[in-house]
């Protein structure tokens, strides 16, 4: 008797935290977001084949995508202690579909090149720890482009949405509210704007897709944007999620408030 043919697989943006930060002593703080993390595989339709994904921690001046079987880790963050830089997560790449993603990218019309040497920055690893912690499905990490267009992030991600329904899930990982200067040590400045901000993103996410577009288009011009992303980097990776969603709705699974700031995570389909 044949197999059913796999779901759809959804498209998401998920919250990686701060550094290594579900791997250190820090009461409660991180808490919700792991547990959340840590539930993201039994929320989807089947396991995965393959996942690609997209971090807030890799940028190039175009799309570039890792080619390794092998990838290796990125400790890209710093001060912390030195048991977070001994964390491992074995998960292999997938050469053939880095090919298949440069495909669907250049029947887009969107350039895009190749890197067997990167390895996977903590944006992926650290997240993924919780979420498919055994290491065991293939992953291609795509780069955003250097400049931070969302536009042409969108474009990424719709040129992409095919893989969904060769059950590969789509990943983009930041976060949703990320200027450290104010996130990290506390302080109350931006905590109005943070929660008007994420209102707005929450409101344009689970809008009508052409609404959503436009909206995310121009996301710099919303209430708080740009207290709450001086730079785009860890937004983008919405972008991406939302891209490959084409006429999926979007509707928010993470809601949080972390050292004062709101935060939120998104499906779509």
């Amino acid at each position: 008797m044949p197999h059913p043919s796999p779901k759809k697989q959804p498209s998401l943006f998920i919250p990686h935290g701060g550094g290594p930060c579900f791997f250190m002593d820090w009461p409660q703080t991180w808490d919700h977001m792991a547990a959340f993390l840590r539930g993201l595989a039994g929320s989807l339709p089947q396991k995965p084949d393959a996942i690609v994904v997209v971090s807030g921690h890799w940028e190039e001046q175009g799309v570039t995508v890792t080619s390794s079987l092998h990838p290796n880790l990125i400790y890209d963050y710093y001060g912390f202690p030195p048991h977070t830089y001994a964390l491992q997560y074995p998960a292999p790449g997938n050469p053939a579909l880095a090919q298949r993603v440069r495909m669907l990218l250049e029947d887009a019309g969107i350039a895009s090149a190749e890197n067997a040497q990167r390895g996977f920055d903590h944006g992926v690893f650290i997240p993924f720890m919780l979420a498919f912690p055994q290491a065991d499905i293939p992953i291609v990490e795509l780069s955003l482009q250097a400049d931070l267009d969302p536009a042409a992030h969108l474009a990424i991600g719709a040129a992409l949405a095919p893989l969904r329904a060769n059950n590969v899930l789509i990943v983009g990982t930041g976060l949703s509210y990320h200027n450290l200067s104010h996130f990290m040590n506390g302080s109350p400045l931006t905590d109005q704007p943070a929660k008007e901000f994420d209102a707005w993103l929450t409101r344009t996410v689970c809008a009508p897709p052409p609404e959503r577009t436009l909206g995310l288009v121009q996301w710099a011009q919303a209430p708080g944007a740009r207290v709450c992303h001086p730079r785009a980097e860890h937004l983008l990776p919405l972008m991406v999620a939302a891209g490959a969603a084409g006429q999926d709705h979007g509707q928010q699974i993470y809601s949080d408030t972390v050292l004062g700031k709101a935060l939120s995570g998104y499906r779509f389909g």
